[in-house]
């Protein structure tokens, strides 16, 4: 083919030339290192619902008290020790009246000795039984018991006292429960000796108001009018009550409040001292990092009940009164080595870093290097620390508070409720179970939550996924 003289080229001599290019496409958008580990604690069921709890149990503390306004001081004498199952309806009876005005009932002529036998139908206003006379008997002891008597005469509480008065009859207004006892009478002889006692007296008490106190106490709308046998409903306690009559669920609020106050703020504190104190130790190496951590293992050797005590003189917390900030004091002195020495480890392995050596060379000073590179390359472990740190302060808050050397009564909190209930936990388990339960699903819950951010927040993870 001949060529073409220069100039005379037609116009698509030319073409342009296309290449298909194929192009990388990513599998998966590119993440950061936080984005990362959130999609993988979200994955993780256990610590995801963890995080629920603990979200759902600020609500409580905080929000709680907003809309459940009872104050958990108050006392409902009518609902002493009451379930949160149990009967909440009285009978509305005529104002209390001296046995000598009131009617009763007879005993039958043939009955035996030492029976008893109610002389009018028991009530939380009084329980009135009446026996038939023992011809030897120079007096008499009355008990009551919650259980029925067995053959070791466990007659239960001694109620009283009748002696050489001839009286058969006895009156019974001690602490009387809706519920069900059994009275028994013993004759004491001519030298004051016990006799055997009769057979005892099961009796079940029915809850009763007045009129007057069923209007005071807000039971019934104003200007309403009972009649004798109506029955009304006491104050609602969703958690039940205490051993005083104080509502649970209020106090479980506002000790909710002292709990993760004492196990959110100290654990705060010492970590952000440990990781001050251990990332300078880490940093500097040598005979100062020794120095360091010898002082360390120094304070993690301190008792630490014995500085409870010692920081409780300090701040002139008496016996019997709240020690909340001799605690907080104590946590924080003497938890934050634990954190300064993890933190230590982490920063000796930074500091070797290429992109240390490079800020170094680049002229940047041993602060900045702390605070911008090493302290937020040890974030993910501080996170891990201070999630398990928090249910610890929050077991050192209940025990210390069980053994009455942390949050004293009146102040709620849950471990001096738990102390409380443990005084009634064979006959009204509710008292412990509920503060008890509070503790254990906290400390449960920041456990799940902390083993769950260690798994989130390791970066050899993100390699291997």
């Amino acid at each position: 083919m001949s060529a073409l003289p220069a100039g005379n080229l037609p116009d698509n001599a030319f073409e342009p030339v296309t290449a298909e290019r194929r192009v990388q496409q990513l599998t998966r958008p590119s993440l950061s290192y936080w984005q990362d580990a959130w999609l993988r604690l979200k994955r993780n069921g256990r610590a995801l619902m963890s995080l629920y709890i603990i979200v759902a149990l600020l609500v409580f503390t905080l929000i709680g008290p907003l809309v459940w306004r009872v104050d958990p001081a108050s006392q409902d004498v009518d609902q002493v020790s009451q379930a949160p199952w149990a009967d909440r309806t009285a009978v509305v009876v005529p104002p209390y009246r001296s046995w000598d005005s009131a009617p009763t009932a007879e005993l039958q002529a043939d009955s035996k000795p030492l029976t008893l036998q109610l002389a009018e139908p028991a009530t939380t206003q009084a329980v009135r039984v009446t026996w038939t006379a023992e011809p030897q008997a120079s007096g008499y002891l009355i008990y009551r018991n919650i259980m029925l008597p067995g053959p070791e005469h466990d007659l239960g509480l001694p109620l009283g006292e009748l002696i050489g008065s001839g009286q058969t009859r006895f009156e019974d207004r001690l602490d009387l429960d809706p519920m069900r006892y059994y009275y028994s009478v013993v004759p004491l002889d001519a030298n004051g000796a016990e006799m055997a006692p009769g057979p005892p007296l099961q009796v079940d008490v029915t809850r009763v108001i007045t009129e007057e106190l069923a209007i005071t106490r807000g039971l019934v709308h104003e200007g309403t009018k009972l009649a004798d046998g109506d029955v009304v409903r006491l104050a609602l306690h969703p958690f039940g009550t205490d051993y005083l009559g104080r509502d649970l669920l209020a106090r479980l609020m506002y000790g909710a409040r002292v709990s993760l106050f004492i196990g959110i703020v100290a654990p705060f504190f010492f970590v952000i001292l440990g990781i001050l104190y251990g990332s300078t130790a880490g940093f500097l190496g040598g005979a100062v990092d020794s120095l360091l951590m010898r002082f360390a293992d120094f304070v993690i050797a301190l008792p630490f009940l014995l500085f409870m005590i010692l920081f409780k003189i300090a701040f002139g917390i008496g016996p019997g009164e709240s020690g909340i900030m001799p605690l907080l004091v104590a946590l924080v002195v003497l938890s934050w080595p634990g954190t300064a020495r993890l933190v230590r480890g982490q920063i000796l392995q930074i500091r070797e870093e290429a992109y240390i050596a490079a800020s170094r060379l680049l002229g940047a000073k041993t602060q900045y290097l702390i605070l911008r590179h090493m302290i937020p390359n040890t974030l993910g472990v501080i996170l891990v620390t201070l999630t398990f740190a928090v249910p610890s302060a929050i077991f050192t808050e209940a025990f210390l508070s069980f053994i009455g050397m942390g949050v004293a009564p009146p102040t709620p909190s849950w471990g001096s409720m738990c102390n409380d209930g443990l005084k009634t936990m064979l006959t009204h388990p509710h008292e412990l179970i509920f503060p008890a339960l509070f503790i254990s699903i906290t400390v449960l819950a920041f456990n799940l939550l902390g083993d769950g951010l260690r798994d989130a927040l390791d970066a050899r993870m993100r390699s291997r996924e």
